[in-house]
């Protein structure tokens, strides 16, 4: 029984209040998604999003190929599409790191610059190639087509690192949610956000928003080289792609910009501040969970560091395994380590191995990273990595070794966070004291873990946030509505260049007529003048 007429009344209201927030909750029923991903840590991070996905009752089909490492073709999670070939993507990663490391060690110059920039672009238009002969085997296989068109999918969630997935997407008809944060050439805001190169640094450059005037003129040849591979090494396979399927064409760019929504994986806790758009959400750290428990024997290891704590050490997927030489070295100072050291080696153990270094092919980083015994991360500055250790406020020695990796440590170390140790600087003495001031110096820890702070106080989380908006595209088949009419305009227009060229005609004619009707004035007056004088 109710103590007073008041609080009966009260009750009543509050169920009424939740009733009602029951009956207005959009409802979203298991959709069917298509799921283009791309190899190596895009698919580590596609999968977190694909394992919820299914816990909510989505119907999941993952596109994959015959010879793919990473995406398992039987999953309890998603039926798979399985293209028979024989590409085998990861054999010139392999290479290409190796020529990178080998050239970083060598030391810079020009010519190895110049190298490099071939090298990688050559290597970026292959990967770009063999995705869409992938994809076009696909599209000319009838069988293939009608069976996909009868699925009736929902929308198609892909990776733009390798743009493919949107042709099949516009293929289909399909709406488009990207899980991006590069694209075929770059960061992905500069596709579709007003990106002023004043403060807006561009990927590869390893400046920040704060940039000196050669700064700036060095920024401007980085977007250069950007441009180059958008619009002679990527774009005219794409174009190829689109002449054949499409017969009012298309190209890489207006792709991206018929997205409907953008699951950026970034937020301005680890990125500069720049302009954005309405379609873009950010979910940085959206894979990132409280540490679970870890294994009886590797927590048996991590205590037995007592008061020293442990050094966790990982290159990330694609890194098989560093010069025998410097592994050694790395040993080394590991071995005069008080703490102890869980180290992700694949490959011969180095020579100068100490007993308190664990040399592992797996290790459950997200687990160890929000251990309380972690002190320290040595790794090579993968996005996945630095926005775990954001989450987890674990203070990072970096070793960046290609593609976005400088860029993104640098983040971190402009924020007081981590060290750089350049891979051509790597030896036994610079290693041992880059460690040490990321140990010792307490400022490290405080201040990745007020961006740890920071980053955790959100209204919504960026799982939740991402799934709202996947499921929003469902309901809603789409969200045009949110996409900039800019994209569809020319250049002129957008720069408002016609409008400045008709104000300097309309000024310039007005100065003119009142320069012509001063004159005329003025020779009327004197031949006035003139006359008088005659008489």
């Amino acid at each position: 029984m109710y103590s007073s007429p008041e609080q009966g009344g009260l009750l009543l209201s509050s169920l009424c209040l939740l009733s009602s927030l029951l009956l207005n909750t959009p409802l979203c029923y298991g959709g069917k998604i298509l799921v283009y991903p791309v190899e190596g840590s895009h698919w580590v991070n596609m999968k977190v999003l694909i394992e919820e996905l299914y816990d909510r009752g989505h119907n999941i089909t993952v596109v994959r190929t015959s010879t793919s490492p990473y995406i398992a073709e039987k999953s309890p999670m998603y039926t798979s599409i399985t293209i028979q070939n024989d590409i085998v993507f990861h054999d010139f990663f392999d290479s290409f790191i190796e020529m990178q490391i080998k050239a970083q060690r060598e030391g810079a110059s020009a010519l190895t610059f110049l190298k490099l920039t071939k090298d990688f672009l050559s290597m970026i238009g292959e990967a770009h190639y063999l995705s869409c002969k992938v994809v076009s085997q696909m599209l000319d296989d009838k069988e293939q087509v009608k069976r996909l068109q009868e699925a009736e999918y929902d929308l198609l969630l892909t990776d733009p690192a390798i743009t493919v997935g949107l042709v099949l997407a516009r293929y289909l008809n399909l709406p488009v949610v990207l899980n991006v944060r590069w694209i075929a050439s770059g960061e992905g805001h500069f596709a579709i956000a007003p990106s002023p190169l004043s403060y807006i640094p561009v990927s590869g450059s390893g400046f920040t928003d704060k940039m000196t005037f050669i700064q700036r003129i060095q920024n401007m040849l980085f977007k250069s080289i950007i441009m180059f591979q958008q619009n002679f090494v990527v774009g005219p396979i794409y174009e190829a792609m689109c002449t054949k399927y499409f017969k009012d064409g298309c190209d890489i760019i207006s792709l991206l910009q018929e997205a409907d929504i953008w699951l950026m994986r970034s937020d301005f806790v680890f990125d500069f501040p720049r302009p954005t758009m309405p379609n873009v959400v950010y979910i940085g750290g959206f894979q990132c969970k409280p540490a679970q428990p870890l294994p009886a024997d590797l927590e048996e290891f991590v205590q037995g560091a007592g008061e020293h704590g442990v050094v966790i050490m990982s290159l990330g997927t694609l890194v098989n395994k560093l010069p025998a030489d410097m592994t050694d070295q790395i040993a080394s100072v590991f071995a005069k380590l008080p703490q102890k050291v869980i180290w992700r080696h694949l490959g011969k153990p180095p020579s100068t191995l100490g007993n308190n270094t664990l040399l592992v092919n797996w290790m459950p980083q997200k687990d160890l990273l929000g251990h309380p015994q972690t002190r320290a991360f040595v790794a090579h500055g993968g996005t996945n990595g630095i926005q775990e250790a954001i989450y987890h406020g674990t203070p990072v020695l970096g070793i960046p070794l290609f593609f976005d990796q400088y860029d993104n440590l640098l983040r971190l170390q402009e924020r007081g966070a981590a060290k750089i140790l350049e891979l051509a600087k790597v030896n036994g003495p610079s290693f041992e004291q880059a460690l040490n001031q990321v140990l010792t110096q307490t400022s490290y820890r405080e201040n990745i873990q007020r961006l740890s702070s920071l980053h955790r106080d959100q209204p919504i989380k960026p799982m939740d946030s991402a799934l709202f908006w996947l499921e929003y595209v469902i309901r809603h088949r789409g969200a045009s509505h949110l996409r900039t009419s800019a994209n569809r305009m020319p250049w002129y227009s957008y720069h408002s260049v016609d409008v400045f060229l008709l104000l300097l005609a309309a000024g310039g004619s007005v100065l003119l007529t009142t320069g012509l009707l001063i004159r005329f004035f003025w020779r009327t007056c004197q031949n006035s003048k003139n006359k008088i004088k005659k008489h």
